[in-house]
């Protein structure tokens, strides 16, 4: 015989792994369709969770979008560390990421375009990012004639050089992995050239 319903003990919900999947499956969705364009019921569909648990652990839209944009920020940090202001091993790091992880390029694309606000996660680390640059750069490491914010700045763009290049140039070259491999060695030249010190 078996036990009463009642009595069964039921399995405890996983609020952590359930947040984890609506967090993914909203990545999913605003890289594929922006913050406009996405939708509750197909970030609740891909989670395979009720869309109703978005706005117990997100609030609205606006905050779920924001909540993954933070989060991109805390990864791409872990992902492309800039140890000791290394900007030439950053800009490496950050074009194989970017290029491995085309979910983040373009949720940082729909971020620019649809939040004009920064996110706490974001100042934070970007101003973590600019003090090792500036510390690098009053040890003698980097070039120190132009401002730390600037220097990284310009770094950031030149890693999206050729992921963001229009798609005749990228045609005249072609798209196969040989392309890339130049690329990226052009890209590590360049950036030498721009951040070392002056001689």
């Amino acid at each position: 015989m078996t036990e009463p319903t009642a009595e069964r003990k039921r399995r405890p919900r996983d609020s952590g792994a359930t947040k984890a999947l609506l967090l993914q499956a909203a990545t999913e969705e605003f890289a594929e369709y922006g913050l406009a364009g996405a939708r509750i019921d197909r970030i609740a569909e891909r989670a395979g969770a009720n869309k109703r648990l978005i706005y117990v652990y997100f609030g609205d839209k606006d905050a779920l979008f924001d909540a993954v944009v933070d989060e991109q920020a805390r990864t791409v940090v872990k992902a492309i560390p800039l140890d000791e202001g290394d900007l030439t091993a950053f800009a490496a790091s950050r074009f194989d990421y970017v290029l491995a992880n085309p979910a983040a390029r373009r949720i940082a694309i729909w971020r620019g375009f649809e939040r004009a606000e920064a996110t706490e996660a974001e100042l934070a680390s970007y101003r973590e990012r600019v003090e090792l640059v500036e510390a690098a750069q009053s040890e003698g490491r980097l070039r120190a004639d132009i401002p730390a914010v600037d220097l990284f700045a310009i770094v950031l763009r030149m890693t999206e050089s050729w992921l963001s290049a229009p798609a005749g140039l990228r045609a005249v070259a072609g798209e196969d992995a040989d392309r890339l491999s130049e690329h990226r060695a052009a890209l590590l030249a360049a950036v030498r050239s721009v951040v070392e010190p002056r001689g």
